[in-house]
């Protein structure tokens, strides 16, 4: 057995989970161990466990951070002075940039499903999307149905799963989504 790398830096939770990211992007969250996580930074698997009891923990936390930053996307618009139909634009802009910014976070947010944590992702989804109904619904100048705005929500979905790794970023498709979101304002105001 050969001796561990000499290491320049203590791990931390973000190294962890930026290494774990990718590994469960390209090799599936079922094909990741905290091994392989470690091996890829040169630590020693006990390294990982001293900061996430498992993988769940480790997948969980991804998501968790995921939600948080995309929370933080609503909050600065929603803070911004802007019309009530320029500030519901720049929601739906915003779910579809962060989307297409953040490919791998957004796979591990919403199209990895797997048993082993789908009870622990569940939350994280439905306070986001839930975020997303009431400021939809906020800022519609009408009475807005739980159906109208599911529509929305799987529309932006949609147009982000339509160019995820299909892009390099949001600029490659910029007016594109536009035209779509005003499309989706046309439809529901």
């Amino acid at each position: 057995m050969s001796p561990r790398k000499s290491v320049q830096h203590e791990l931390s939770r973000e190294m962890i989970m930026n290494a774990a990211r990718e590994l469960f992007i390209t090799k599936g969250y079922q094909h990741v161990s905290m091994r392989q996580v470690a091996k890829e930074l040169g630590y020693s698997h006990g390294a990982i466990y001293y900061h996430f009891k498992n993988k769940a923990e480790l997948f969980y936390a991804l998501v968790e951070e995921h939600f948080h930053m995309l929370d933080q996307v609503l909050d600065r618009i929603l803070e911004e002075e802007l019309d009530t139909l320029e500030k519901l634009k720049k929601v739906m802009l915003g779910f579809i940039e962060f989307g297409l910014t953040y490919q791998s976070h957004y796979e591990i947010m919403f199209l990895i499903k797997e048993e082993e944590v789908i009870n622990y992702i569940n939350q994280g989804p439905n306070k986001s999307y839930e975020k997303f109904a009431q400021t939809v619904y906020m800022l519609c100048g009408r009475q807005t149905t739980i159906q109208e705005i599911w529509s929305i929500f799987l529309s932006l979905h949609g147009f982000v799963t339509h160019y995820l790794r299909h892009v390099t970023s949001f600029e490659d498709v910029r007016e594109l989504a536009h035209l779509h979101v005003n499309f989706l304002l046309k439809a529901m105001l």
